[in-house]
């Protein structure tokens, strides 16, 4: 992969960790005011009552929502690293370079000339 492509999926991968961190991280830090503000937790539903649940559940799903957040923002964060510094892409052996130069092309076959 070149490097621009690790540019590109980094800053997808950190966009995609933001971008959900928003949109689903408000049903996740309830877990924190209601066990330090009223000791009691619930779980939510549209359509009846709320159901009281143990605290640690509440927060083991918190904590596990904010795992997968960090992994994608240090993925992408990785992978921008790797686009931002990598060379590697363009230390490429004359006998492994391929394209319309004929001067690196190690088959000999002239096939324009004809």
């Amino acid at each position: 992969m070149s490097d621009i492509r690790f540019i590109m999926i980094g800053g997808a991968l950190v966009f995609a960790g933001f971008v959900v961190l928003g949109i689903f991280g408000g049903n996740f830090q309830t877990a924190n005011i209601e066990s330090e503000e009223f000791g009691d937790c619930y779980e939510y539903f549209e359509d009846r009552d709320p159901v009281p649940i143990p605290c640690s559940d509440k927060m083991i799903d918190q904590s596990s929502f904010f795992a997968v957040i960090v992994a994608l923002m240090a993925g992408g964060a990785i992978a921008l690293l790797k686009g931002w510094r990598g060379d590697w892409d363009s230390r490429v052996k004359p006998e492994d370079m391929v394209g319309p130069s004929r001067d690196n092309r190690m088959d000999g076959d002239d096939s324009d000339s004809k």
